[in-house]
């Protein structure tokens, strides 16, 4: 039970801590940019949670959101409708997941394997396809999606707060989400339980990939650019706010509550370091020896269980 309150816990320290370290953290445009900033992380994360609670890991998710992101704006460049270029790129992320899911349960290769693989493969065709220039020309009110709000609170947290919703329901309601539990946790116990372990592993990675897509548009609409070298190094930081929140990379484990706080425990970290001055570098450091203490108090616990 400590284990599982220690993240929040955490968060409720940091953010105290924080509130008295600096007098401007507490101000609305400051709690407001945090929320803007850890949005993207969080969506991409509720994806991973599903992804390695069903004993996977996808490592390409930054690449699938340059690549969602792009396309996105591409098509909007060429005069879409701002709603049709945002379900272009979350269908292009959605086809990614399925192949990272298609690759991994046909192949029967180490799905870490094939999504460093699919990563290179994924960034490569997005700098191919955008010649490695960015995308300029996006209409101006492709920007709300990022940056406006509705009745006063960030849109993109209403649409993260839709996004856990059903992710949780996935998880704690649905056939899906006890099949993926099921495989996470013993996937040989689970195919001769008849579970169709292959079908439902490739969903996963599928719905993974669509949040990934719709993370990579919001990216798109904050920066009002399609960046095709957008992403970089967000795949950890996805992984990270899993484990951070109790999630398991043995798979079996992991909650929508966890990863939201795990994601926004990385996100204070970052934006305290900004108000207090820290090194950037210092600051992955630090989120690096986070990583280490949570996956560490993860396996300590499961030995004792052994035993």
């Amino acid at each position: 039970m400590i284990q599982r309150l220690l993240p929040f816990l955490t968060l409720i320290i940091l953010f105290v801590a924080l509130a008295i370290a600096s007098p401007h953290f507490l101000t609305n445009t400051n709690l407001s940019s945090v929320v803007r900033q850890t949005a993207v992380i969080n969506i991409m994360a509720l994806g991973m949670t599903l992804i390695i609670v069903s004993g996977g890991i996808d490592l390409s998710v930054g690449a699938i959101l340059a690549m969602g992101g792009l396309l996105g704006t591409m098509a909007m460049a060429k005069g879409q409708p701002i709603l049709l270029s945002v379900a272009i790129g979350i269908v292009a992320g959605m086809f990614w997941g399925f192949i990272n899911g298609l690759l991994t349960t046909r192949l029967k290769i180490n799905p870490f394997i094939v999504t460093l693989g699919t990563l290179g493969i994924v960034r490569g065709l997005t700098l191919i396809i955008s010649n490695g220039l960015p995308v300029h020309d996006i209409p101006q009110s492709f920007s709300f999606l990022g940056e406006g709000n509705v009745l006063g609170v960030p849109f993109v947290l209403w649409i993260l707060v839709a996004c856990a919703v059903i992710v949780h329901i996935i998880m704690e309601h649905t056939k899906l989400g006890r099949y993926a539990f099921a495989i996470g946790s013993n996937p040989d116990a689970a195919f001769y339980a008849g579970i169709p372990v292959a079908r439902y592993t490739t969903a996963v990675y599928a719905i993974g990939g669509m949040l990934t897509g719709l993370a990579g548009m919001i990216e798109a609409s904050r920066l009002m650019t399609g960046q095709p070298t957008a992403g970089q190094g967000y795949e950890l930081q996805a992984i990270a706010a899993v484990v951070i929140g109790g999630g398991s990379l043995r798979g079996g484990e992991g909650s929508v509550i966890g990863t939201l706080i795990g994601a926004f425990i990385m996100g204070l970290l970052a934006n305290g370091s900004d108000l207090l001055g820290i090194s950037p570098y210092l600051q992955q450091a630090i989120i690096g020896a986070v990583i280490i203490l949570a996956v560490t108090l993860d396996e300590l616990r499961k030995r004792k269980l052994v035993t």
